[in-house]
């Protein structure tokens, strides 16, 4: 499986996940350059964008990071090791994601599209 083509199939497939992109995700054009992070959460959370009160669980099993840039997509890693993963920070205002599909489709995930915060996360790795 090629990394544009895993990358599509995180974004497709069901599941709770959240991304942090750098700008808006257009997996059709890969145009630009773009880091992009998909964050796994187990199944049986209940906490997709924050915690209400403060209460809940925030838990991340896995990290995958793809950094596209005009035309090629590439993985840069995966992380499910708890010891690293407690280095990223989750965001806690995530919404409704466009993102643009390699068929030209469009799909809506919960998600942030912030530049400083991708940032942070390069600063981690």
């Amino acid at each position: 499986m090629t990394p544009l083509e895993e990358l599509s199939l995180l974004i497709s497939e069901k599941g709770r996940r959240i991304l942090v992109a750098q700008s808006a995700v257009d997996l059709k054009t890969l145009q630009g350059e773009n880091s992009v992070y998909i964050l796994q959460l187990p199944e049986d959370s209940h906490a997709a964008g924050g915690r209400a009160g403060g209460f809940g669980e925030r838990r991340v099993e896995k990290i995958y990071c793809f950094h596209y840039q005009n035309g090629a997509c590439r993985k840069l890693f995966e992380v499910e090791s708890p010891e690293k993963l407690e280095r990223f920070e989750l965001p806690y205002h995530a919404a409704g994601t466009p993102v643009i599909l390699p068929d030209g489709s469009e799909r809506v995930m919960s998600g942030i599209i912030d530049p400083e915060f991708v940032a942070s996360y390069k600063q981690v790795v």
